[in-house]
């Protein structure tokens, strides 16, 4: 669990910043207080803490915690869809090895010790009610995963590519799941890229070369 600044010192350090200054600082605290603690479990008062702000600079720049959170799940979804691309270009024009690539990706950063899974299921997890605006933030980043998904499969010429964006999907929620219950970095997840390598070689009729890296 991430420490927080002592309550006394860093209330004294607090300042009524304005404008972008404010917001990034406030992001980046959330980013991190969000991520490691969870959203339920960390007050307005935590994260003005740790960006060093008053409370006052917050509420400035975000309306409630609700609309935090929202913008803390914008930019995990920018985060996302930059790594998401950079494994898509390792290999230009092979769609096939592009999804590969995908899982051999997010297998070394599931294996990192302080992965904590993806921030998206967790806040699923932490907010029952589907018409919250934090999971439609969630709702729209898995669709756009799942719209991805389908687009390389049937680039890749999948003789289904909707069965295997699903297949795939599923893959990566397990290793969301698996870092979080078995550990980051356990044998489920090291799995992941050669399940991956499976099924998208069964879908497209085709072998494709694994990289031995992919567990480290």
């Amino acid at each position: 669990m991430s420490k927080r600044p002592e309550t006394s010192a860093s209330t004294a350090t607090r300042t009524q910043t304005a404008g972008p200054r404010a917001q990034e600082q406030l992001l980046r605290a959330a980013d991190e207080l969000f991520y490691q603690e969870g959203v339920r479990a960390v007050g307005v008062e935590a994260v003005v803490e740790r960006a060093g702000v008053n409370k006052m600079s917050l509420y400035r720049q975000f309306s409630s915690k609700d609309d935090l959170v929202v913008a803390y799940l914008k930019r995990c979804d920018v985060r996302f869809f930059e790594r998401f691309e950079s494994s898509v270009a390792k290999h230009p024009g092979d769609a096939a090895r592009q999804l590969l690539q995908c899982f051999e990706d997010l297998t070394r950063r599931a294996s990192a010790p302080e992965y904590r899974g993806c921030p998206f299921v967790n806040v699923a997890a932490e907010f029952p009610d589907a018409t919250h605006p934090a999971r439609q933030s969630v709702s729209e980043n898995k669709t756009r995963l799942m719209a991805r998904l389908n687009e390389l499969a049937q680039a890749a010429q999948a003789s289904d590519p909707s069965a295997l964006a699903d297949e795939l999907a599923l893959l990566v929620e397990g290793v969301y799941a698996a870092s979080q219950t078995y550990g980051p970095g356990c044998g489920p997840i090291l799995a992941a890229p050669r399940m991956a390598k499976l099924l998208i070689e069964a879908a497209c009729g085709r072998t494709i070369d694994i990289a031995t890296e992919s567990r480290e």
